[in-house]
């Protein structure tokens, strides 16, 4: 991961005196405070979960350092904000100083950490063996465990959904799912997950299985699994690019459903980049003067790039530039950099949380499904990712109809006018949610707009039966001319719902669906015949 300069930073960043002198003064208190009090023995321990073991407690010069610690951070985030630069420079101060400050915590070092120390002496010196024996496996698998993986084996107790592969080509392989009820709509789903990731995000175990919940509820699911391209492969996939995706991906996988099930137009979904490829694929569809989907569903997914959140910090022409001289004609865009770089951008919880537990103390991280499937990247062929990279992120050439041509063709989003279901997160740190909202600017059908709770992921994967966090809705669909421009009106008109927001999208999608009819025995067809069970052998090649 590189630290986001470039040229737009200036020299020197100032801050004006009286903030300045305001932020040393304020320093200066609450040290005073924090001194008197330990002098006292009166001195608690800080509300940050790194400093929570009694251990810090217990030794009053480690909670002294715990607490000034915690000052300084205070401090220099204060200079951050107080500083004299245009947002998109206090952007990447704020970035910067995260990466600092969060390596520097004594938690992260075996002579600060007190925790580790007893630990040390407990174990008679257990914990330093074992810490040493994490570290250098990590080194040598090339990336730092989160989870104990070794409990996971994809299609024994992850990705378990029965079904089968019913086609595949250079990228991607297309499964397609049992039924699970006697009868089923006629209109089927395609899932597009995103390519960065695998796509058993949407079917880790069947109690927080997506896809699971979709056939339970009597839809038809297929779903894309995309190809993890490897250095060693031979075929040109690394010189794959963004129309191949578009084309040889979704526009292929949704002709072999419509065969399959002998509809001519089918119900679509989209995760993320998955949303963003499918939106761009049906435009695709729509210039060739296509119209294979009827409706359409968007989690979590930016068509409009004006607001990237955190990710903004890395945006820039000279990045575009150096990543389209290193992969623009061809090689991979690496797993492990890509991880890394999403690691850090929350470097407490995804990096120094596990140097501390697997390396100073020496624990074995707990065995969690969602952070195996984080640890299971994907390599991305280096034009598509030079191409996503400028068109998106930098230039947002997406949303401007007839800016951006695949194969002679100009796409245009706002031709897209089926139903739309968007789905948007509300503490997601990738996908904003008022720039997923901003696809209700761009989309031309019926919309509806649902708001969950919690993150980019865990706001996405919440099963009902857990009856955890909620959602906001509004009780009518909107016409594409009526829906709020201004997300925090339609929020403030919203209404928050208790548990999960699947049934609403299950019930918005049975509407949608079709008839019922009796669910077929056999899978694929004449043309399509099954080639091996599901999960298939794409999603099981490793990159890191």
């Amino acid at each position: 991961m590189s630290v986001p300069f470039s040229s737009e930073w200036p020299v020197p960043v100032s801050v004006a005196p009286d903030k300045l002198a305001e932020i040393q003064a304020e320093f200066s208190r609450e040290w005073l405070r924090v001194t008197s009090q330990a002098q006292q023995g009166t001195l608690q321990a800080p509300h940050d979960r790194r400093f929570h073991s009694d251990a810090w407690s217990a030794n009053s010069s480690f909670l002294l350092m715990a607490h000034a610690y915690l000052l300084s951070a205070t401090a220099m985030n204060q200079m951050v904000e107080a500083a004299q630069v245009p947002e998109p420079v206090r952007n990447r101060l704020r970035f910067s100083v995260m990466q600092w400050v969060d390596a520097l915590a004594p938690s992260n070092f075996l002579a600060t950490n007190p925790e580790a120390q007893r630990a040390l002496l407990e174990s008679h010196g257990e914990s330093f063996r074992q810490g040493a024996h994490n570290l250098l496996a990590d080194l040598q698998k090339g990336r730092m465990s989160q989870t104990d993986e070794s409990q996971f084996e994809l299609g024994r107790n992850i990705g378990l959904s029965e079904g089968a592969v019913v086609f595949e080509n250079e990228l991607l392989q297309l499964i397609q799912y049992s039924p699970l009820t006697s009868e089923v709509y006629k209109k089927p789903l395609l899932l597009v997950p995103p390519c960065i990731n695998k796509f058993y995000i949407l079917d880790l175990q069947p109690e927080n299985s997506f896809v699971r919940h979709a056939v339970e509820q009597g839809f038809s699911v297929f779903l894309i699994s995309w190809r993890n391209p490897l250095a060693s492969d031979t075929d040109g996939i690394d010189s794959a690019t963004w129309g191949d995706y578009l084309q040889k991906g979704v526009l292929a996988a949704l002709d072999a459903v419509r065969d399959i099930s002998g509809q001519d137009q089918v119900n679509a979904l989209g995760f993320c980049v998955g949303g963003t490829l499918l939106a761009s694929a049906l435009a695709l569809a729509h210039a060739k003067g296509q119209n294979p989907v009827s409706s359409l569903t968007l989690l979590t997914t930016l068509l409009d790039f004006e607001d990237t959140g955190v990710l903004d910090v890395f945006v820039d022409e000279l990045h575009a530039q150096t990543r389209e001289r290193q992969l623009g004609r061809g090689g991979l865009m690496s797993a492990r950099e890509l991880g890394t770089t999403f690691s850090f951008l929350r470097p407490n919880e995804l990096v120094w949380n596990y140097v501390a537990s697997n390396y100073l103390k020496g624990e074995t991280p707990p065995a969690f499904n969602l952070l195996f499937w984080n640890a299971d990247g994907t390599n991305l062929p280096g034009p598509f990712f030079a191409w996503y990279f400028r068109n998106t992120y930098l230039e947002n050439n997406l949303k401007v109809p007839g800016r951006v041509k695949v194969d002679g063709h100009a796409l245009d989003l706002h031709s897209l006018t089926m139903p739309v279901y968007i789905y948007g997160s509300r503490e997601d740190h990738i996908v904003p949610w008022p720039a997923a909202y901003a696809s209700t600017r761009i989309l031309k059908g019926p919309l509806r707009f649902v708001l969950g709770a919690s993150g980019h992921i865990a706001g996405v994967i919440n099963p009902p039966a857990k009856k955890r966090r909620s959602y906001w809705t509004h009780e009518k669909d909107y016409k594409h001319a009526e829906i709020p421009g201004d997300p925090e009106a339609w929020l403030s008109d919203a209404t928050q719902q208790a548990g999960s927001w699947w049934p609403d999208w299950a019930n918005w999608l049975a509407a949608r669906s079709g008839a019922k009819g009796r669910a077929r025995s056999s899978l694929g067809n004449a043309r399509y015949a099954p080639i091996e069970a599901a999960p298939g052998r794409y999603v099981k090649v490793r990159a890191v």
